[in-house]
């Protein structure tokens, strides 16, 4: 689940802010990149999926804590989502909706890497959460995905034995992009060791399917209307990482899910990436166009915090 790997690693004591913290071992390895004698990782492609469902209260959205035992970002409140498979570039999987051409256009990319994303999208939301974007034709969904036969896919999926495409042929089914809406992209800051560049989706439940924890990161799941998780990160209940507060937080006007699909196509994906600097002393470290994650470091001796 790579959105809540956006420039933050496991705690290990450091202080919350909210609900969020920032690590130890981030000054020393910021003043390496500055001093240039760190290289930046090439990060790799991911997509995560804000899976929705209306409530009488508005949407809710499902949610995976990763387990505190993790040695990365343990206790996390995230999306479901992962890394691209390279394999999802080279089959021209069965495709409904919006075709690879209007997808490279939205997302920045050309048509193979944008099929590689979206079927990043689709193939996680299923591995981590049980729940399948495609259908047999252009205008169906698949109804209940829970049954055993379901459950040997979901797991060859995610042992990568069968690559999406395959399952998609194997099964007959066609992948509804028409079901997705692409909301913001994040990439992680160049001075951490694992990085991603992430493409954030907003998607609808589809009616007959239920979401389950199936994914062996997570202790915990759960269905929460993003204002009362933002709530619960401002009081340092919840923690999370920037893109996942950040994208909660925008979430907050809609009273439908189909409210925030109709939205998507006017949400800004300019890439966030994080900024840092070494200033009188202090670490400065800022997401632009995100005044609230700004955060201000005192180095001590050694340029450490």
């Amino acid at each position: 689940m790579p959105n809540g790997e956006q420039g933050q690693q496991q705690s290990h004591g450091a202080t919350p802010a909210g609900g969020q913290w920032y690590p130890p071992e981030w000054p020393a390895r910021i003043r390496a990149l500055a001093e240039g004698s760190l290289t930046p990782v090439e990060p790799r492609r991911a997509a995560t999926v804000m899976l929705l469902r209306d409530t009488p209260d508005g949407p809710a959205v499902h949610m995976l804590r990763r387990r505190t035992s993790m040695a990365f970002a343990g206790g996390a409140y995230a999306y479901p989502g992962g890394g691209v498979d390279p394999r999802d570039e080279d089959h021209l999987v069965g495709w409904a909706g919006p075709d690879q051409e209007a997808w490279a256009a939205r997302l920045g990319t050309d048509p193979r890497t944008a099929q590689a994303i979206v079927c990043s999208a689709v193939r996680e939301t299923f591995e981590e959460a049980g729940v399948l974007l495609a259908g047999e034709t252009a205008d169906t969904v698949v109804g209940d995905t829970t049954g055993d036969d379901w459950e040997a896919d979901r797991l060859a999926l995610v042992a990568r034995e069968l690559s999406f495409a395959e399952f998609l042929d194997r099964r007959g089914l066609r992948l509804r992009s028409d079901l997705l809406g692409a909301w913001a992209r994040w990439i992680t800051p160049e001075f951490e060791p694992r990085r991603y560049d992430t493409w954030f989706f907003v998607a609808a439940l589809p009616e007959g399917q239920r979401t389950r924890n199936a994914s062996t990161e997570a202790d915990r799941t759960v269905w929460i209307r993003p204002a009362e998780a933002a709530d619960g990160y401002d009081k340092g209940e919840l923690l999370m990482m920037p893109p996942t507060i950040s994208t909660l937080r925008s979430l907050e006007p809609y009273g439908r899910a189909a409210e925030a699909l109709a939205a998507a196509p006017a949400q800004d994906l300019t890439p966030v990436l994080a900024q840092a600097a070494l200033e009188d002393g202090e670490l400065v470290l800022s997401w632009p166009g995100h005044d609230e994650f700004t955060k201000r470091v005192r180095l001590g001796l050694g340029g450490s915090a």
